[in-house]
């Protein structure tokens, strides 16, 4: 007597967020029934939209998603209470419960989401940096950073940003309104990187990288600082990038650019044409504001495929935008085109905010995937939360992009491969109409819907 076995036909499960209630509820990040893969030969071929995916073809790794800690989030977070406060970082930081974010990033001096402009080396023409300091990250930074590293219990590549040199270090001696780097003060400005990374480092905050400048062609009324192309290839050529090596931290990433997708193939291809430059320099930044260009962050891959490419900064500007759906479409459709134009990582704005979307001081109020109000101790999340989610929950670091294609063009997706077998399909539908298709992922095939206005993430096997 002869007995076989046979494998189950494994199915594929997908958690769901849509604009619309559905069965009369809002659904969050919520889970669907799960999918089988269907018997006839011909459902992939007939069916009305189609996408596929084949796992063979790969490329780029993911380091991992996150946020950003600011002055104004570590103060907002700090009003909460205890528990309100580690239900914040589980959300974001637990990588069994939450978001799990492993890729994260903090300003060096003020930014506009500061309580007011200050500098860790505020004295005046302190050239041997005798005053630098990071005793005002001590009363809220520090300890959120320090909080999330506990709960995410893995490393957080911590990217640094720097808004404005001190006052007395630039042309127009203020923080705000640009202004440049005086010539004199460069090596200096360069030591400053040194110094924070060492002080930060002490305090138990490991830094992953630097950008070398937020945002720099915007005169901002806020703390900022221009440079041209040619001097941020100058500054990292002759003084940072030196200066990070001569002190041991070669190892820290040196990210270009930190600005919109506009102009990053022009700023791209002056650093990088420079040899000296280039040799220090890890890869481009970018951020979404403006006109989307997504095809500028292909171009840039296309020209430097041994650059990398990073998502610094991204939020809903004008207030806080509560309870707007738009959000979460907004998120979903960048991350979804960045990530399938080979970049490596994506870090949203503000982890938190209030009420307000502040405070900022300058008054340019944002949009947050969390905004609390503290007088209530509450948290609210919005649907941007949910829509990061849908990447950061189930596409895990070092996970590589696979081919995917879809037949509509309505139906916006990508696809990853994570280091534990699980194959992960996020889809984006945009349009006014449910979207009816056939999903075949190496071979099997499956009979998927997304509703109108939604996001879709679809896997096998365990959740990751």
């Amino acid at each position: 007597m002869s007995s076989s076995i046979s494998c189950a036909p494994a199915p594929l499960h997908w958690v769901l967020s849509a604009r619309d209630e559905r069965h009369g509820q809002i659904a969050r990040l919520s889970p669907q029934p799960a999918l089988m893969p269907s018997v006839d030969p011909q459902a992939h071929a007939s069916a009305p939209a189609r996408m596929w995916v084949d796992s063979t073809r790969r490329f780029q790794k993911v380091l991992g998603f996150g946020g950003a800690f600011t002055e104004a989030a570590a103060s907002t977070w700090l009003k909460l209470s205890a528990a309100q406060q580690e239900h914040l970082l589980r959300e974001y930081f637990d990588a069994d419960r939450g978001h799990g974010y492993t890729m994260c990033r903090v300003h060096m001096n003020s930014c506009d989401f500061a309580l007011g402009n200050y500098a860790h080396a505020e004295r005046e023409g302190d050239f041997a940096l005798e005053s630098f300091s990071i005793e005002r990250d001590r009363r809220a930074l520090l300890p959120m950073i320090l909080a999330a590293q506990r709960v995410a219990g893995r490393p957080i590549r911590l990217l640094m940003s720097p808004w404005s040199p001190p006052a007395w270090m630039k042309t127009t001696g203020q923080m705000n309104h640009g202004g440049r780097l005086r010539p004199e003060c460069r090596a200096a400005w360069a030591q400053c990187f040194v110094r924070f990374i060492r002080e930060y480092e002490a305090a138990g905050v490991p830094i992953w990288g630097v950008s070398v400048q937020n945002e720099p062609e915007a005169n901002q009324r806020w703390d900022s600082c221009l440079y041209t192309a040619e001097e941020e290839r100058d500054f990292v050529r002759d003084h940072l990038g030196p200066a990070l090596h001569e002190a041991g931290l070669a190892h820290i990433c040196i990210v270009i650019w930190d600005h919109n997708r506009d102009a990053m193939v022009e700023r791209a291809s002056v650093v990088y044409g420079d040899a000296g430059a280039s040799r220090y320099v890890w890869g481009t930044g970018f951020h979404w504001y403006m006109e989307n260009h997504f095809d500028h962050v292909q171009l840039v891959h296309d020209a430097w495929p041994d650059k990398q490419l990073l998502f610094t900064e991204g939020c809903q500007e004008g207030g806080p935008h509560w309870g707007r759906w738009e959000l979460a479409e907004r998120y979903a459709r960048s991350i979804i085109n960045d990530l399938n134009r080979w970049t490596v990582g994506w870090i949203d704005w503000n982890l938190l905010l209030d009420e307000q979307g502040g405070p900022n001081h300058v008054g340019n109020f944002c949009s947050a995937p969390y905004l609390a109000v503290p007088a209530e101790d509450g948290l609210h999340a919005q649907s941007s939360f949910a829509a990061l989610g849908h990447f950061s929950r189930y596409v895990q670091p070092d996970a590589e992009r696979v081919l995917v294609a879809a037949t509509r063009e309505a139906l916006e997706c990508t696809a990853f491969l994570n280091p534990n077998g699980n194959l992960v399909v996020i889809a984006l539908n945009r349009s006014d109409h449910d979207m009816s298709f056939s999903l075949t992922m190496d071979g099997a095939t499956y009979a998927a819907e997304l509703p109108a206005h939604a996001i879709g993430t679809y896997f096998r096997g365990n959740e990751p």
